[in-house]
């Protein structure tokens, strides 16, 4: 355990001590966000945070991490998908190439687990569209850090901690530079980093539980629809307004949740906090969930 909480405050003094040469190297290379549409944030904010997160997880897989070639993979993975986000920060990627490419690394962290084979493409399916998910609901300082940081303390709780802590450590340092004033932004790298990384490692996690051979079809998409939270949620929910409105479903608009409790005169912590609350019950019963249909 002491070693342990060494790793966390080494992974902690990481996000808040590095953010600020990340900033450095966006405002360099002009990898930034300037306002108007839906942003409305003042000013010229550098959006290169996610490679802080990157470089921690990096560190964390030679210092602390156990060693498994699950770990192995997922950083492989995880460098992909980071890359594939920041490329897009610096100049548009086509999003053919960049679905192809999460696809691609949801399956390759998967190569190790002994899973019955319909279930191999529904978990490629749902890393991939977390991965997006938390892209999606990073429209609002602080949330995505704040989605993930909950959901990887609640995810140690059916795992051992010394997957998730230092990963959350790593987040809540950045966290330090996005909120509640964001002198910088996660960016797509960052942002879908997050959303691969706690995808992949929850997986992982029910696999060492031996669970798999526990659960059916229709306990595992609850499962999986519930362990997505607010970000899998709240992108399937716009997903389907946007087809009944005959739009297309990719369509950027100001329908998600936390948009639209802005837009309602909520304020911006208070809307954080609401989204926060609604991220731990659904985590949490996903948890009460996991834990009857394992028995």
């Amino acid at each position: 355990m002491i070693r342990l909480l060494f790793i966390c405050i080494l992974m902690l003094g990481w996000g808040v001590g590095m953010t600020p040469l990340s900033m450095k190297l966006s405002n360099r290379y002009r990898i930034i966000d300037t306002p108007g549409g839906r942003k409305h944030h003042l000013g010229i904010i550098p959006r290169g945070a996610g490679i802080v997160l990157w470089m921690g997880y990096l560190l964390w897989g030679l210092l602390g991490a156990p060693d498994s070639l699950f770990l192995k993979l997922s950083s492989t993975g995880a460098t992909i998908v980071f890359l594939c986000g920041y490329w897009d920060d610096i100049k548009s990627l086509n999003p053919t190439i960049r679905l192809f490419l999460h696809f691609f690394a949801a399956s390759i962290v998967l190569l190790p687990l002994d899973i019955y084979f319909p279930y191999r493409i529904l978990l490629i399916i749902w890393i991939a569209g977390v991965t997006s998910a938390y892209n999606i609901i990073d429209g609002l300082n602080g949330l995505c850090l704040f989605m993930f940081v909950i959901a990887a303390l609640i995810a140690s709780q059916i795992g051992i901690p010394d997957m998730w802590w230092p990963i959350a450590a790593t987040a809540i340092g950045v966290l330090h530079w996005n909120f509640p004033r964001a002198r910088t932004f996660l960016g797509d790298g960052g942002s879908t980093l997050l959303g691969y990384i706690f995808a992949s490692q929850l997986l992982y996690t029910f696999y060492q539980q031996g669970s798999y051979a526990h659960f059916n079809a229709a306990e595992l998409i609850v499962l999986l629809l519930l362990w997505g939270g607010v970000p899998v949620l709240d992108t399937l929910t716009s997903i389907l307004r946007r087809l009944i409105r005959r739009s297309s479903p990719f369509l950027p608009d100001r329908g998600h949740l936390h948009y639209q409790l802005l837009d309602r005169g909520f304020s911006p912590i208070s809307t954080l906090c609401i989204m926060a609350l609604l991220q731990g019950a659904l985590l949490m019963l996903g948890l009460f969930c996991f834990t009857q249909f394992a028995q």
